[in-house]
């Protein structure tokens, strides 16, 4: 999943909003699995504090897109994996992979953009 998107738009009409990767654990965790603010900080290696302003603004992020009729992109943000993230600019696809490449796994486009370092 890279996003979402208003039902019945093209996307290339919709403005988008950024839904950062730790806005998007932090719903994941608190909302969807109905972790505590506690333990979810603890997960994410995060005060609780920081938590609940990471939560927070994943929450306006979500209201204001879905008020407002804008496409989510999830991308970017502070976390830590050992795959490497690109996201496609001819296809728009990502590729999540163990180790890094030079060609979209998809249409074999060599236009990749990193999302994670």
């Amino acid at each position: 999943m890279e996003g979402f998107k208003p039902f019945g738009i093209p996307i290339l009409d919709l403005e988008p909003e950024i839904l950062l990767y730790e806005e998007y654990e932090s719903i994941r965790l608190s909302d969807y699995l109905g972790m505590n603010q506690d333990d979810a900080a603890r997960i994410m290696n995060v005060s609780r504090a920081t938590f609940t302003r990471i939560y927070e603004q994943a929450r306006r992020t979500i209201a204001k897109a879905f008020v407002e009729g804008k496409v989510i992109f999830i991308k970017g943000g502070d976390y830590i994996t050992d795959d490497y993230w690109y996201r496609c600019n001819l296809c728009m696809k990502v590729n999540i992979t163990s180790e890094e490449i030079n060609n979209c796994t998809f249409c074999h486009s060599h236009s990749l953009c990193r999302l994670n370092v």
